[in-house]
């Protein structure tokens, strides 16, 4: 008879890589772009290109892969003529929503002062 073994607890190292990975990924600008208009419900591939301004077909279309990989994102394909594909959040997914509505706010809150203690360093640079 075999004996199991259980995995060891990953090392601090371990754990912020993947911590970090997980963070690159929801706090990128497209995520962030792609999650807020699917919150609103179920939308097509032409339908996001047209809500996020600046996001090429490429970039979108990566975005959705890694987003589908992660578990945030449902894709569903149609077999009509022409095809007809559905992208809709998972509830891994919504539940990203309301972190990222809440750093919206807080970002929104904040842009002035950001902006100001810009200008400050700035004008510290420049002596």
């Amino acid at each position: 008879m075999k004996k199991e073994t259980s995995a060891a607890p990953p090392t601090p190292v371990e754990e912020c890589r993947g911590l970090a990975q997980i963070i690159d990924r929801v706090g990128d600008k497209w995520t962030v772009m792609v999650v807020g208009h699917l919150s609103s419900g179920t939308l097509r591939f032409n339908e996001l290109m047209r809500c996020i301004p600046g996001i090429s077909h490429r970039m979108l279309t990566l975005t959705l892969r890694a987003l589908e990989r992660d578990g945030l994102v449902d894709r569903t394909s149609y077999p009509t003529s022409p095809p007809r594909v559905d992208y809709a959040l998972t509830a891994l997914g919504q539940s990203l929503t309301e972190p990222l509505r809440l750093l919206a706010v807080w970002a929104s809150d904040r842009r002035e002062d950001i902006a100001a203690a810009q200008r400050a360093y700035d004008a510290r640079l420049k002596g």
